[in-house]
């Protein structure tokens, strides 16, 4: 006897319970009438609504306990929806760009350019690493910390005239437009309503689907972590490391000793006060850290947030992209160069002024400590993102 159903009805049985999100429009349950034919037409082996990928329950080392996830809590479902958003050029005006476009998987979901394009000229800052963007207690986000969430963020770039063109003014479409072209896509149709219940696109859930991917993207496989586990503390050697990284995690931790001239005489490089040790996020109390150019050359001082140090460096040693929020070098060398000697400017963060005598403070690095602090930033970098499938292109 055959079944009532068609095979892709019966896809829907795996997620019939409890498919929770913060909408408040969600349905308890999904209703197993729902296809998937049109996203297996989409995405073949892409994508398999019989095996969804893990998003939801990875491992994450017991020593990190940073997170601001809020109550958008990751589902399998919500962060494989925010996967199609965050590739599909459909968000952009001209169909020609999408998150991806200026988020490489290859580069740590970030860009080897200065400055990314977008359909009608550039982004006005270097696009950011977006590598565990959850693990952080700062839960603003751009450089400038202008988005209050990483949800809000999300849909900034797409309402830019510049970035993603649905801004609803010189010319552009407005958001509606958007959500009126999505809605055609059957696709979303069928991925909409196995996350919210219904099939209707709404820019919040837009919002939480894209915040649960790229907090989804996590990196724990790095050299570091396989020390620090063993360890059980950031300031013990690493078994694990060399003596020139265990040197640089030092340098790294430690604080400065200055003499009266503001010149190091000693310890560390006080890195960590910033840029905290194990998530390696920024601290949120942080203010600009002395780079206020800008890609027209007018002062940049509102900068005072950053993405985590880790995967600054791909597997093969080789930066992934400038650094910093002008991409002012591909160069770590000139990362040290600028932290060694800081000119006092606007809005500068007062722990860059420490050892400074009515003059700029001198961290009096050494080629023996460069390398060190080098090596020790490398062990940050894991290889799993690089390549997990669950974070690809599935329209490829």
């Amino acid at each position: 006897m055959n079944s009532p159903f068609s095979f892709t009805s019966l896809l829907a049985v795996a997620f019939i319970f409890s498919l929770f999100s913060c909408d408040s429009n969600i349905q308890e349950e999904v209703s197993p009438d729902i296809t998937f034919d049109n996203v297996m037409t989409a995405f073949g082996d892409n994508i398999d609504m019989l095996n969804l990928p893990n998003y939801a329950n990875q491992d994450i080392p017991a020593y990190i306990d940073k997170d601001n996830t809020s109550d958008n809590e990751i589902t399998d479902a919500g962060a494989l929806l925010g996967r199609v958003l965050f590739y599909d050029t459909k968000l952009s005006s001209d169909n020609t760009i999408s998150c991806a476009s200026c988020h490489h998987q290859s580069l740590a979901f970030g860009d080897d350019a200065v400055a990314s394009t977008g359909v009608n000229g550039s982004t006005g800052r270097h696009a950011m690493r977006l590598i565990n963007a959850r693990f952080s207690d700062e839960e603003d986000f751009f450089w400038d910390e202008r988005a209050d969430n990483l949800e809000e963020q999300t849909t900034m770039p797409i309402q830019d005239h510049f970035e993603m063109g649905f801004s609803g003014q010189n010319g552009d479409p407005d958001l509606d437009s958007l959500i009126n072209r999505l809605s055609q896509q059957e696709y979303y149709n069928e991925l909409f309503t196995l996350v919210y219940g219904d099939g209707l696109i709404t820019e919040e859930r837009m919002q939480n689907a894209l915040a649960q991917f790229i907090r989804s993207i996590v990196s724990f496989d790095s050299k570091y972590d396989i020390g620090r586990a063993s360890a059980g503390n950031n300031n013990a050697a690493f078994s694990n490391f060399s003596d020139l990284e265990n040197e640089g995690k030092r340098l790294f931790i430690q604080r400065p000793d200055f003499n009266r001239q503001g010149v190091r005489v000693g310890g560390g490089l006080d890195c960590n006060t910033c840029h905290r040790a194990p998530e390696f996020d920024i601290d949120p109390n942080s203010r600009n850290n002395g780079i206020t150019g800008s890609f027209d050359g007018t002062p940049d001082t509102d900068v005072t947030r950053s993405p985590t140090l880790r995967d600054l460096f791909n597997t093969e040693g080789v930066v992934n992209g400038p650094f910093m929020h002008n991409g002012f070098s591909s160069n770590f060398d000139d990362v040290l160069n600028h932290y060694e000697s800081i000119a006092p400017t606007n809005n500068l963060d007062r722990r860059l002024a420490r050892g400074r005598m009515g003059g700029t403070r001198d961290l009096n690095i050494s080629n023996q400590e460069r390398e060190a602090i080098t090596a020790f930033v490398k062990t940050l970098s894991g290889s799993n993102a690089y390549t997990d499938p669950k974070w690809s292109d599935p329209f490829r």
